[in-house]
């Protein structure tokens, strides 16, 4: 399932067949949030309480009977009508999409109330910074609060209701151990207040009295929809039905079950969120031949191998796979610098605005500078969102891309929950911002649609050991380069034992591909969110298999006829024997270049090879920046002089980032004497032997 933006411009009244331009559409769709959204922050806001959380928790209603899944069934089962505002006639469709709002906010408040009671319950000495043994506790915790939605707590998710925690206990003045007096299942009432319901419109919660969706050929969606004439509607009257032509986006293929969308405005446009279903094959957890894991990179955001799992050996072909962001990285890092700024700024005008008297001169003008330090610290940080969610979709488009070139079956990343910082070292610490989690999950949804697994693997102990002569016997040293292996350093990996130099990032994905093919019969589905893991570590080596290269053909031709590949000239008086440079008995050398055509004798030869040096600057391609994600056709003149066409190699969306181009796999290893070749289809298909092999039963 996926859900694709949409953009509505116009609409029609069905009545009339009058049309309604965009402005007066989002006029009209902006009044019907807004009645919805004042009905469902009246329920949030009177329910906001212990016994009330606890009785939608506990999942039965006032009959004795099992809350249904639907949250507009399950309030009005608990008896949570949503109040209609007075002198406004709304139908009771429209009560529905108020009650759903208000569920989902209430029910998300259930899971923050888990989340907060894991954490009381396993406080840290230190809140900044778990130990392993805190790490683990917590989860251990999160799963017996959280059932099988504590499995998908993110890290980040954790830290960030520690700090909320933290920032309680400091304005309140309490100790760690009051916490306990906060009920443990309750505290989310405490700590925070009533949660603010969107201005949206959830149409899923309607049926045909409210809208309908029907497909209009490929590229488009016809939404038929009840909407407001005014603010406030007093009767029936004030409520027409409207058709809306949206617009399909490309990513929405022509075979997708389109589902009821919700309607919200922004900067005054009508915003449709469409989900799609569309049906993909079934990526099984095991029985995988060829593989290709990344590791989370310090100098790279994403760093893999290819491996191939034969006769119980993992095999690779040694070619690092490199998504360098370093340019979007530091980009990123400027933004957050500028963001920081901008917020002391905002905070600094707000304390001089308090010490002023409203009616003094000097309050306006510093209400306008917090006013505009304000807007100027919204901008800033929409723009690091829309470059974090870029930058994530590339480089989840440029891996998955990877997989399917190598005619992998399964994608093996670390686990993002192992990967806490430890002693001096903070550099985990540093790349918190690097939305490893969204590309991850990002991957995840590509992956899906590709028919791919994705695994995820532990992270401790990945860039320790040599992947190729061992563990626990052969410790990498880090060093800062190749050329100063003595030194101590980060991004080179040396073994002395085997004589392994290669990057550090690409030596630790080595290792983890190794670990997933060899512990894949140990991977476990959370039912709760569908992803996968393997908790086990399995270490083995990783055995590097040149793939042998394809002879030219003159070499086979040479081979044929039984000639010397590199035929030396048989009459040596026709060859060049001008000295081209200065020797020890001609420091400067008179080029015969220098004189024209005419001053040469007939028996003196023309220069032909170019100089030492050039005498002007070459000549420079004037090539300009193209908009982010696009490459020039392959007949537009800047794809002429450039040479750049669209094609796999560049997907990455940004200008100045560095990629592994997307190659296909070739044949490699020891099978290859054994009849082995590239997979003719994109995922292979496990094969009896292969089940067989590691427990699990044919399936037709």
């Amino acid at each position: 399932m996926s859900t694709a933006s949409c953009r509505a411009f116009r609409a029609v009244l069905e009545a009339s067949g009058e049309m309604v331009g965009e402005r007066a559409l989002a006029e009209r769709v902006a009044w019907l949030a807004a009645v919805i959204r004042r009905m469902a922050a009246g329920v949030v806001a009177e329910h906001w309480n212990r016994v009330h959380l606890d009785r939608l928790g506990s999942g039965v209603g006032l009959d004795g009977r099992a809350l249904p899944a639907k949250g507009w069934m399950a309030v009005r089962r608990l008896g949570w009508d949503a109040a209609i505002p007075e002198g406004v006639y709304v139908s009771d469709r429209v009560r529905r999409c108020a009650e759903e709002e208000a569920a989902r906010a209430l029910r998300l408040a259930l899971y923050r109330r888990a989340i907060l009671a894991a954490i009381i319950a396993t406080w840290p000495a230190d809140p900044g910074r778990r130990t392993d043994a805190e790490w683990t506790a917590v989860r251990v915790a999160l799963n017996a609060t959280a059932g099988a939605a504590g499995s998908g707590v993110s890290s980040a998710l954790i830290r960030n209701r520690t700090r909320q925690l933290r920032a309680y206990l400091d304005e309140h003045g309490l100790s760690p151990a009051a916490l306990t007096g906060l009920g443990g299942q309750a505290g989310v009432v405490e700590v925070e207040g009533p949660p603010v319901v969107a201005a949206q419109v959830l149409l899923a919660a309607a049926d045909r009295q409210l809208v309908t969706l029907e497909r209009v050929g490929a590229s488009g969606a016809r939404l038929r929809v009840q909407l407001p004439l005014c603010a406030r509607p007093a009767t029936r009257r004030d409520w027409a039905w409207h058709v809306l032509l949206v617009p399909l986006p490309p990513q929405v293929p022509a075979d997708a079950g389109l589902r009821c969308p919700s309607l919200r405005v922004m900067d005054g446009r009508v915003r449709v969120d469409l989900p799609f279903t569309v049906a993909m094959p079934y990526a099984p957890a095991t029985v995988h031949a060829v593989a290709v894991g990344f590791d989370w990179g310090v100098n790279t955001l994403l760093t893999g191998t290819v491996g191939r799992l034969h006769n119980g050996r993992v095999e690779g072909d040694g070619r690092p796979l490199i998504y360098d962001a370093t340019t979007v990285s530091a980009k990123l890092h400027r933004l957050r610098g500028h963001r920081e700024a901008l917020a002391a700024k905002r905070d600094h005008y707000a304390t001089l605005q308090a010490g002023f008297a409203p009616d003094a001169t000097r309050h306006e003008k510093v209400a306008a500078l917090h006013q505009r330090a304000d807007r100027e610290h919204t901008r800033v940080c929409a723009r690091i969102r829309h470059l974090n969610n870029a930058l994530s979709w590339s480089a989840a488009r440029w891996a998955v891309d990877q997989a399917i070139a190598l005619g992998a079956s399964v994608i093996y990343l670390e686990d993002l929950a192992t990967l806490e910082t430890r002693g001096r070292r903070k550099g985990n610490a540093a790349l918190c911002g690097q939305v490893r989690g969204r590309v991850a999950d990002a991957i995840r949804h590509l992956a899906a649609k590709a028919g791919l697994a994705v695994v995820a693997v532990p992270a401790r102990g990945t860039s320790k050991y040599c992947p190729r002569c061992g563990t626990g016997t052969s410790p990498l040293r880090h060093a800062p380069a190749p050329d100063r292996l003595k030194e101590r350093g980060w991004k080179w990996a040396h073994c002395a034992r085997c004589g392994l130099s290669c990057d550090r990032d690409q030596a630790a994905a080595e290792r983890i591909v190794s670990r997933g093919l060899l512990a894949q019969h140990h991977t476990v589905t959370d039912r709760g969110t569908g992803t996968r893991t393997i908790r086990i570590v399995v270490e083995g080596n990783l055995a590097r298999a040149r793939r042998p290269r394809k002879p030219t053909g003159a070499a086979r031709r040479a081979r044929r006829t039984r000639t010397d590949l590199h035929p030396r000239p048989h009459d040596r008086a026709r060859q060049d024997r001008t000295k081209t440079g200065p020797t020890p008995k001609r420091p400067s050398a008179q080029r015969p270049t220098e004189r024209s055509s005419t001053e040469r004798s007939s028996t003196e030869k023309a220069f032909s090879q170019p100089p030492d040096r050039r005498l002007v600057p070459a000549p420079t391609i004037p090539v300009g920046q193209r908009p982010a994600g696009q490459a020039p056709q392959a007949n537009s003149p800047t794809a002429v002089r450039t040479g750049l066409v669209r094609d796999s190699h560049h997907r990455t969306g940004f200008h100045h980032l560095k990629a592994a181009p997307v190659l296909a796999l070739g044949e490699y290893g020891s099978g290859r004497h054994k009849g082995y070749a590239r997979p003719k289809h994109l995922i292979p298909q496990a094969t009896t032997e292969n089940r067989r092999r590691y427990g699990e039963r044919a399936r037709d």
